[in-house]
């Protein structure tokens, strides 16, 4: 944990009462300063704190009104939670990547996320502004997942914030568990419409949807230090270079994995397959299916392990090159 953030936390710590559910007014200029910043945003666009992204993700369809007869897309292969979220709301889930084949359902929401999880994929920004003017046509919300924004590897991401014209029905989600490392103080964000985020606020408040006092001056200080940010990501960097070294020579094909946390493998069999191949050399990954049908014959390996753990999976799969067994660790 960066020490500026455990710090904030300490001293915010004594905070008997209720917090704000559209946060301090210091870190609703936090969030602002820091998408203008890094999502290339002009004024004009709401801020709304969360609880982790995820926790939106899985709400979003219900908070917005969505249910029984409505469409929602979701990418063809991506995070479960999407589609959860579509199911707790009543509503139905269409795994696309080509909005022209929706034909005349009643789509209210578009999800897209880039980079992506599982696959790393990063979406150009005229795809991005193809989605926006799509959905705008027929209505739809457009939901950007951006949390693996400053993540980006081979190719730089883009936020969906930076190719609008206007942020009419757009909306933009962040996470700080990935940028500072703080999943265990779920710190999340979303930034767009501020008409959106006006309706979001008005059912979270309700709904006790808030993120803590603590956890508020927290943020504050991750979204104002670039330095540990700087350090994190030079971790992740060298943790792919390593796993992607070692997966080639094993004689993987890596996928998109253009940036985030993860990198889309497959040895061009059954997603299965690949997982048994893998934990008999005592290396774990997640099995495409997971994500979709579309994913089955890749697997999912995670940058997030720690450095002695990736290291030892290097060393394994090296050894399944030259024949040899490995040492458990």
């Amino acid at each position: 944990m960066p020490e500026v953030v455990r710090e904030a936390l300490r001293a915010a710590s004594d905070a008997p009462g209720y917090p704000l559910t559209a946060g301090t007014t210091a870190l609703r200029e936090a969030i602002a300063s820091w998408v203008a910043a890094a999502c290339g945003a002009v004024p004009g666009f709401g801020v709304l704190p969360t609880i982790g992204s995820k926790e939106l993700i899985a709400s979003l369809p219900w908070l917005l009104g969505i249910g029984p007869g409505d469409t929602v897309v979701i990418p063809e292969v991506c995070y479960p939670t999407y589609e959860v979220g579509v199911r707790l709301a009543g509503a139905t889930a269409v795994r696309s990547d080509s909005l022209t084949a929706l034909g005349p359902a009643r789509v209210r929401l578009v999800w897209v996320n880039s980079p992506g999880n599982p696959t790393g994929r990063v979406l150009p920004p005229e795809h991005l502004r193809k989605v926006v003017d799509w959905a705008r046509e027929r209505g739809a919300v457009v939901a950007s997942d951006e949390c693996y924004l400053t993540l980006g590897w081979s190719t730089p991401p883009t936020s969906i914030l930076s190719t609008v014209d206007s942020y009419q029905n757009v909306l933009a989600m962040h996470s700080l568990s990935k940028r500072s490392n703080l999943a265990g103080y779920r710190a999340g964000f979303v930034a767009g419409d501020p008409a959106l985020v006006a309706e979001l606020l008005a059912v979270r408040k309700h709904a006790g949807l808030i993120v803590p006092q603590p956890v508020q001056a927290a943020m504050v200080a991750a979204l104002g230090d670039q330095s540990h940010v700087d350090e994190q990501r030079d971790r992740y960097r060298r943790r792919r270079d390593q796993l992607l070294a070692a997966l080639l020579g094993a004689g993987f094909a890596v996928d998109a994995s253009e940036a985030g946390l993860f990198l889309w493998a497959t040895r061009g069999e059954d997603c299965w397959s690949t997982v048994d191949w893998l934990a008999e050399r005592g290396i774990l990954v997640s099995p495409g299916t997971f994500y979709g049908p579309a994913g089955q014959r890749h697997v999912r390996f995670a940058l997030t392990a720690t450095d002695e753990r990736i290291a030892a999976a290097v060393a394994r799969l090296a050894a399944s090159c030259t024949g040899k067994g490995f040492a458990s660790a």
